[in-house]
């Protein structure tokens, strides 16, 4: 692992970025892309230069970040990450520049980007500006609403069962902003967005489960309720933290949080009696204040305390609130058997698996090939640890809850845009 020292006051720790790009058309991995990475605001200072392999990954570097202590204590005013901006080039694309990257002390910041195709002799330049994380900078604090919305009005359409959508349209503005752009974004990498525009991946992890769940909650309001389109709107959902969540296009996202949404992506809140997923609406609890419900900055104290996900959540929301999974997930070919496949596992589920992982190696020459014979054996062992290391899972070569669903997400777009070639 290569180690980046820019000459930059106070920042003592380390951080590691990591990148993957891809192909907006094809979705597969884009090799031989270079990424040059230098410190925001200082565009001639190049630190380092990195080239992704044929997975369309770079190799995982450190970088230097802010004291680990700036995003554990409230009363520190200082910003507690630094940042990078990254210029992307590969052959046949349009290069893309990234500012303000995000990097804090010991975790991973992992970069997802497509690149699209280029369409002119000469491209011009996607930009993309982060703007502040939401407990840093200073954003419009939430508008109250019922935590439960009403489902009997007359034409009011609701869904009947609570499904965890493939897609979500995420409106880039307040609801009314006519000028806003309207995202398409996969469920799950929308609560990854959201979760590292909002919280600090160096939380607890529990924290991080609790302000997780509440987001996914709230999200999944909105999606059985059919909020805005209820009021006429053709979206999901706002990235006005006045009305939703700060969802930032071309964020980097941490893996602390991802792995955690990865495991609980189809769960949300519940209250008996309640069909709908609850509107688990919160603050920071620094510059902002909000009886009654969740405050960031305290859901971190109680995660300090050993509380657990439920613990923190029922401490603010009360004793009643409880986690529930969806009935139904949306865009997956078959669902995860319940039960943890490993060597010595086999039958149709073994063999479905096999099959998408030779359907994925199609397009990642990196991922091996396995006979689809319906026996979990060392060749497929071998060829899920890598499948996994390529994916940012955790490296166990059996396939459990996170890792199936990755698998048939991955299997989907890349068979997805087969099909339409």
């Amino acid at each position: 692992m290569n180690v980046v020292n820019p000459t930059q006051p106070d920042t003592p720790d380390k951080g590691r970025l990591q990148i993957n790009i891809t192909s907006d058309v094809t979705a597969s991995p884009v090799a031989d892309a270079t990424v040059s990475i230098s410190y925001t605001g200082v565009p001639d200072s190049q630190l380092e230069q990195l080239t992704t392999d044929s997975s369309g990954q770079t190799e995982t570097i450190e970088l230097a970040a802010p004291p680990l202590d700036y995003s554990l204590n409230p009363a520190i005013e200082e910003q507690p990450y630094s940042e990078y901006t990254l210029q992307i080039e590969a052959p046949g694309y349009e290069p893309v520049s990234i500012a303000g990257a995000e990097i804090l002390p010991t975790v991973t910041a992992v970069q997802n980007l497509t690149l699209k195709p280029m369409d002119s002799p000469q491209p011009s330049e996607r930009i993309f500006v982060i703007p502040a994380h939401t407990l840093y900078g200073t954003y419009p604090p939430k508008i109250p609403e019922d935590e439960i919305k009403p489902v009997t009005e007359t034409g009011e359409i609701v869904l009947s069962r609570v499904v965890v959508p493939e897609f979500i349209v995420v409106h880039d503005g307040s609801p009314r902003d006519t000028t806003a752009s309207n995202y398409y974004v996969r469920y799950k990498d929308y609560i990854k967005n959201v979760a590292s525009s909002e919280i600090y991946a160096t939380w607890p992890t529990n924290t991080i489960r609790a302000n997780i769940l509440a987001i996914m909650s709230f999200t999944l309001n909105r999606v059985y309720t059919e909020w805005y389109r209820n009021q006429g709107y053709d979206f999901t959902i706002t990235s006005s933290t006045a009305f939703d969540h700060k969802w930032i296009p071309e964020r980097n996202i941490f893996d602390t949080i991802s792995v955690i949404v990865d495991e609980l992506f189809a769960d949300y809140l519940s209250r008996p009696n309640v069909r709908q997923p609850i509107l688990t609406q919160y603050c920071d609890g620094r510059q902002v204040q909000c009886p009654n419900w969740m405050t960031q900055w305290g859901s971190k104290a109680l995660g300090d305390q050993g509380y657990s996900a439920i613990e923190i959540l029922r401490y603010y929301y009360g004793d009643d609130m409880y986690i529930n999974t969806a009935e139904a997930i949306s865009g997956i070919p078959s669902s995860w058997p319940g039960y943890t496949l490993e060597i010595g596992s086999s039958g149709s589920k073994v063999r479905q698996m096999q099959e998408q992982l030779n359907v994925i190696a199609g397009a990642y020459p990196a991922l091996p090939r396995v006979d689809a014979d319906g026996i979990y054996g060392p060749a497929t062992a071998a060829s899920v640890e890598k499948f996994q290391s390529i994916f940012g899972l955790p490296q166990t070569g059996t396939v459990d809850y996170r890792t199936w669903y990755k698998i048939s997400e991955v299997y989907v777009g890349v068979s997805r845009i087969a099909e339409l070639q």
